[in-house]
């Protein structure tokens, strides 16, 4: 895990580094002020000259001075290396996941991937901050302030060897405690942000249906289920602060007493006063730094999950890949099914499609029409590799798809779903997804063809109109043309139109598809489509029932032979026919 973590560090190991140098120089210079004053104490009390108090008052000046630049330049060398990590970290991940094929996104869900990329980073943040800093400089102040105690007290010291096993029994069964309670609420986390993430995708919904009560409710659920783990950790961590506090307690009690007792009783020979007040000061710096060595355990417990789990994301391997000798091009845009069979997940029951025999030439124009659940939309994933066949092989231009590079694959695969996604950005930087080197007039026509130019030109700021996030500001008819215009310009081998103008009226999709034979008349050209009339034109027309392909043939074929096809047409005409009474 420290490993793969340590890869994000990159550019930042220079202050990395820096900050523990600079911490061991501050921590120096602290443990050297207290036995400096005690002998200035003690040549105070022998009675030197203002001279010599002088020298000392200025040794000490110069020492603070010191420790507090020392102190200063590793905070900002921490700052830099902690902030600097946390960047690197959230890049690694968020490059990974562009990898990631969806079988790997379905591994994690959204909301996970949205956690492990907030806040478990922002955990692991905190935690290499103290790490680079408090845990360096923890140790050093035990260290090095026991040895100027012992230096100084002698045989009084020993109290801190029985103090540091207690508290590091104390340590380690709080840490033993809260891990695995962690480890549960950071996935309550997950499911926390699923919940808002849904509410706020469906918020329409929400509140169409007047469900508001019931989304609180819910979310409060969720919220108090992670409450009631974290407040558990909480109320563990929380004996870690009174086990310091008796142990700070004891120690100063022992110091004073046993300290003041033999300085009286030796008169200043066994311990002297100066001994004396350098000695409570090291207790202080000790107990001190267990006390911050505390808190970095208690941080390091909460990071270590997080760690974790953001390690899982770096380290998960896309379940797709290109192969080592890839081909690049893509002759055609010919596809073939070899007896293909495909389910979502191994250990799923059933396949979601099974024995697909089909095979489509380049430039031909394929309708596919079948009930909800009959897997057209699986059929057409495998065609750009979103996923891989479980069974037989998926073939474009004549090569298996597993043999493509992904990238050359997918970049002459064109697929315009049903919701569809647009930017946050102007229209013009939304249709140059689909070619970042299109002109105004590339752009401008595709927009004609896909029956958009016009209400983009209705606009004020036309093509530089801004689009909002998810599409916000248009309307679903608006976004679905767009996307067709943004896969237009790709000029793609294959255009896949997944129920794609399912918003926008039937003449207008009758002159998206007109537009489609004729600017496009070599690419082969894929509608996924409820209504019969989106397909009736095709060259040919997949029947999809239960994830196996009924029939194929065009439309008068399929009138005569085909039941499934028959019915679904005289029930769309039936309605429009009752439409039109």
């Amino acid at each position: 895990m420290l490993s793969v973590l340590a890869k994000s560090i990159r550019e930042y190991k220079k202050p990395s580094l820096l900050a523990p140098l600079l911490v061991s120089g501050e921590v120096v210079m602290e443990c050297i002020i207290p036995f400096v004053t005690a002998n200035l104490v003690n040549q105070i009390k022998a009675g030197c000259s203002i001279g010599v108090i002088v020298q000392y008052g200025a040794v000490l000046v110069v020492m603070a001075g010191l420790s507090l630049t020392f102190g200063a330049l590793a905070g900002s060398a921490c700052a830099t290396a902690s902030c600097g990590f946390a960047r690197n970290l959230r890049k690694d991940m968020f490059y990974k996941i562009q990898d990631y094929s969806f079988e790997n996104i379905d591994k994690f869900s959204v909301s996970s991937l949205v956690t492990r990329m907030t806040t478990d980073v922002t955990n692991v943040q905190m935690a290499y901050m103290m790490i680079v800093r408090t845990a360096i400089r923890c140790p050093l102040m035990l260290v090095f302030s026991f040895a100027m105690a012992f230096i100084m007290g002698g045989k009084m010291a020993v109290i801190f060897l029985l103090v540091i096993p207690v508290l590091g029994v104390g340590l380690a069964l709080v840490v033993r405690s809260t891990m695995p309670l962690f480890k549960r609420v950071f996935k309550k986390y997950d499911a926390l942000n699923s919940s808002v993430q849904e509410n706020i995708k469906g918020m329409r919904v929400v509140k169409s249906y007047v469900r508001e009560e019931y989304e609180k409710q819910k979310f409060g659920a969720a919220a108090a289920d992670v409450q009631r783990d974290f407040t558990r950790a909480e109320r563990i961590l929380a004996f870690n602060n009174p086990l310091m506090q008796f142990c700070v307690y004891a120690v100063m009690v022992f110091v004073l007493s046993f300290g003041s007792y033999t300085v009286i009783t030796s008169r200043g020979l066994a311990l002297d006063v100066g001994q004396m007040s350098s000695m409570l000061t090291y207790s202080f710096q000790i107990l001190m730094s267990l006390m911050m060595l505390s808190m970095v355990f208690v941080m390091i417990t909460m990071a270590s999950e997080s760690a974790q789990r953001i390690v899982e994301v770096l380290c998960e391997e896309s379940a797709l890949q290109s192969p080592e000798n890839p081909v690049r091009e893509v002759k055609d845009g010919s596809i073939d099914f070899d007896n293909v069979s495909f389910k979502y997940a191994k250990t799923a029951e059933r396949m979601a499609l099974s024995g697909i025999d089909l095979h489509i030439r380049s430039g031909e124009t394929i309708g596919i029409i079948g009930g909800t659940g009959s897997s057209k939309s699986t059929l057409i994933q495998l065609i750009s590799r979103l996923y891989d066949a479980t069974e037989g092989a998926v073939r474009v231009g004549g090569v298996d798809v597993r043999g493509y590079d992904l990238e050359a694959l997918r970049d002459q695969v064109a697929v315009v779903l049903q919701k569809n996604v647009l930017f946050s950005g102007s229209i013009r930087e939304n249709l140059r997804w689909g070619n970042k080197d299109a002109t105004d007039a590339e752009m401008e026509e595709a927009c004609r063809l896909a029956q958009a130019d016009e209400f983009i030109r209705q606009f004020p700021d036309g093509y530089d109109t801004h689009i909002e996030q998810g599409g916000a500001n248009v309307s679903g008819g608006q976004k679905q043309r767009l996307c067709i215009a943004r896969a237009l310009l790709k000029k793609p081998k294959i255009l896949v139109l997944d129920d794609s103008t399912s918003a926008v009226d039937t003449r207008t999709d009758a002159l998206i598809r007109q537009a489609l034979r004729r600017y496009i008349p070599e690419t082969t050209k894929i509608i996924i489509a409820q209504r019969i009339a989106s397909v009736q034109d095709a060259d040919r027309i997949v029947v999809m029932d239960g994830g196996a392909v009924n029939a194929v043939g065009t439309h008068a074929e399929l009138m005569k032979t085909n039941k499934i096809y028959r019915e679904v047409y005289t029930s769309q005409n039936k309605a429009g026919d009752d439409d039109a009474e």
